[in-house]
């Protein structure tokens, strides 16, 4: 898909190669635009776009996408610095700013693509998403929400979503989000 290769809010590229010792992260939290102002706005970030990954179609469009048929869950992709920020609290962020319970939807948005999803690009990573998972269960299950249903799986070929839809919520202030957390904290030391 074809896009400037500027993000709208901080300037920064959203197309590789990206700067020496920059991490990459890629989250699934249902719509993508309020997943990806969320990461944004956290120092130590150094860009995020919005694309598609875990489906089975080279290079979707929206319109397959939300067609249900592609397998394809809408993505934020997040590269981060972790001399600035750790991984750790990119995984808090993901875990307070959804429901992760719900399958394949958030809220009102229902459908495969809106499922949730954490695409590992190191075994670290994998570690530290699994043992957060496993940490986070408890406080949810305390506030009487059922099973995390987040998917833990090596990160797949990220495809970035047409350009209308970078950094929507920055161009379109009052655009639909969608998102919506638990209001359940992770607990402390969640890593």
């Amino acid at each position: 898909m074809p896009i400037t290769n500027q993000h709208f809010v901080n300037g920064n590229p959203l197309l590789p190669p990206f700067p020496q010792g920059l991490e990459r992260a890629l989250f699934a939290m249902g719509c993508f635009w309020g997943a990806e102002r969320l990461f944004w706005q956290i120092p130590g970030v150094y860009s995020t776009a919005v694309g598609y990954a875990a489906g089975h179609l080279a290079d979707p469009s929206y319109e397959q996408v939300c067609s249900g048929t592609t397998g394809h869950a809408e993505v934020v992709q997040v590269v981060f610095d972790p001399e600035q920020v750790a991984y750790a609290e990119l995984l808090k962020c993901f875990w307070e700013g959804h429901d992760p319970t719900q399958g394949m939807r958030q809220g009102n948005d229902i459908g495969t693509q809106y499922r949730s999803g954490i695409y590992v690009t190191s075994e670290a990573q994998r570690r530290q998403a699994e043992a957060s998972r496993d940490a986070f269960q408890p406080a949810l299950t305390a506030r009487g929400y059922g099973p995390i249903t987040t998917e833990i799986v090596a990160a797949p070929e990220f495809y970035y979503a047409e350009e209308y839809h970078q950094q929507y919520l920055a161009r379109n202030p009052g655009g639909y989000c969608g998102l919506g957390g638990t209001g359940v904290a992770c607990p402390a030391g969640v890593d």
